[in-house]
């Protein structure tokens, strides 16, 4: 019988709780936390959170905040990637057309006299 090895999770490069703060804070909270994280650890991290779905919004706020030299000795091609993509323009929401709900009966119910 062949084992099978799991991937080894790669260690987050902050603490734990540090994380949870940045998941956890509004836009202008993100932007002071970003502040307080060394340039090293911010390259890192941004790269860690960059590989996981719900966390791009942060890797983005961190890659914004951080030099080409430290994304690409970090991450090299991808940490290039991030570079740019942090400094593109977000995409352009168009507003949809609001929806309007009836206000009055959908239809009138009419008994036929002859059946009651």
């Amino acid at each position: 019988m062949r084992a099978y090895q799991l991937p080894v999770e790669e260690p987050c490069p902050v603490p734990e709780p540090l994380l949870g703060d940045l998941y956890r804070a509004n836009p202008e909270g993100l932007a002071t936390l970003v502040r307080t994280i060394p340039a090293t650890s911010r390259a890192l991290l941004a790269l860690y959170c960059f590989k996981r779905v719900h966390l791009k919004s942060i890797a983005l706020a961190l890659a914004e905040t951080c030099s080409k030299d430290d994304l690409i000795v970090h991450g090299g091609d991808y940490g290039a990637d991030l570079y740019e993509r942090a400094r593109r323009a977000p995409p352009v929401v168009e507003q949809r057309p609001k929806i309007s709900l009836s206000r009055g009966a959908l239809m009138k119910v009419v008994v036929d006299q002859d059946l009651i």
